[in-house]
């Protein structure tokens, strides 16, 4: 089955009871027994429920694995991988990452013992450099949020599994339309399935997705043990987001890199990353683990000056200034000050996060539109 029809029907069925094409909200906390222990697959919905088994169904059909697991915001999903280790493990991750993923994994987990390592991860040697007997698990986004940073999964992979490591992608930029992290050999893929699998700005959802049932079952214990599950609406809206994803995901594309080539040439733009240039420090290998290049775009202005930044996003009028991305209507955020505020001033800049750095979600709107607002604001 090709993506385009997965989207649509991977790992979904109709409903037993009345052949509903769209999988009922089985808004329900428990189910009916005929016995202690005699029931219809289903007893209780922090373990299981309909609605969010055909939304768990449909991540793993999009990622091609083998299973999927729904969760109640992207964190939570992170938090359960995680959980997988104990005190005295090390990760290593990229140094440009979300902000909430740094602040879990500083702000939480350090305290439990586990010691994280962030470090950037477009040469995967220098990854390896890192690993030691403790190390368990590598960490990475890519393209990377905000800086827009490409690592190469399949040499992480390589290293992940010569010292027996885990390997976990976040694909949330890219999405199953562009990027398979299992195909290119990583273990856990991880999604804020509220940014484009749901699309409509509507719902917060974590999706995390693998090949092997021993990880599988690990992560579905904790799952149901912890209890970070989402709920049977929200699940049935990000389904629908999903049946979507291949139209949404062309137009963000073609958007995406209209807006791009038109930022590259503004006289007041200092630099503008985005993984489609041929420019990009990794773009050979966008090209190669992408089928395009996404609607995700962050720029500087000339100056790195911060009242510029903070003066254009304010005079947006088509695009949002908001939190999150993905969705069909175009967002603008200031990372500085809000997705990766919980990040030091001192790291954020390290990694390029300045105080000028301006992040576009593109959406779905004309591009022409979406080109004029940004002339309008940029001035």
């Amino acid at each position: 089955m090709k993506f385009n029809t997965k989207t649509i029907h991977g790992g979904q069925e109709h409903d037993k009871a009345y052949g509903a094409v769209m999988p009922p909200i089985y808004q329900t906390s428990t189910y009916a027994q005929s016995t202690p222990g005699g029931h219809k697959g289903y007893e209780y919905s922090r373990t299981h429920n309909p609605t969010r088994n055909a939304l768990e169904n449909a991540f793993a059909s999009i990622e091609n694995g083998q299973y999927g697991l729904a969760f109640g915001s992207g964190l939570a999903a992170i938090d359960a991988v995680i959980k997988l280790l104990k005190p005295g493990d090390e990760v290593i991750s990229t140094n440009d990452l979300y902000g909430g993923t740094y602040r879990l994994f500083t702000k939480v987990f350090e305290d439990f013992g586990i010691k994280f390592h962030f470090i950037g991860m477009e040469n995967a040697d220098k990854v390896e450099s890192f690993v030691n007997e403790n190390t368990k698990l590598i960490w990475a986004e890519t393209p990377t949020n905000p800086m827009m940073n490409i690592i190469d999964i399949r040499a992480l992979s390589k290293v992940a599994k010569k010292h027996n490591l885990l390997l976990g992608v976040d694909n949330t930029f890219a999405t199953p339309y562009l990027q398979r992290p299992l195909d290119l050999g990583a273990d856990i893929v991880m999604h804020s399935a509220t940014k484009y699998l749901g699309g409509h700005s509507d719902v917060v959802i974590g999706a995390l997705v693998v090949k092997d049932e021993e990880l599988a079952e690990r992560l579905y214990f904790i799952q149901n043990a912890s209890g970070a599950i989402c709920g049977p609406q929200d699940s049935f809206l990000v389904l629908r987001g999903i049946k979507t994803l291949h139209v949404r995901m062309q137009r963000h594309c073609e958007n995406g890199k209209a807006v791009a080539e038109y930022l590259e040439n503004h006289p007041k733009i200092e630099k503008v990353y985005w993984p489609g240039f041929e420019s990009h420090p990794n773009h050979d290998v966008a090209k190669k683990q992408m089928d395009d290049f996404g609607g995700m775009i962050s720029f500087v202005t000339k100056g790195n000056d911060y009242d510029e930044a903070i003066r254009i996003v304010e005079n947006l009028k088509i695009f949002t200034l908001a939190e999150s991305l993905g969705g069909v209507e175009s967002l603008a955020g200031h990372p500085a000050s809000m997705t990766h505020a919980s990040i030091p001033k001192e790291e954020r800049e390290k990694t390029g996060v300045l105080d000028s750095l301006i992040r576009l979600s593109v959406g779905i709107e004309d591009a022409s539109d979406l080109i004029a607002d940004l002339e309008q604001a940029i001035g």
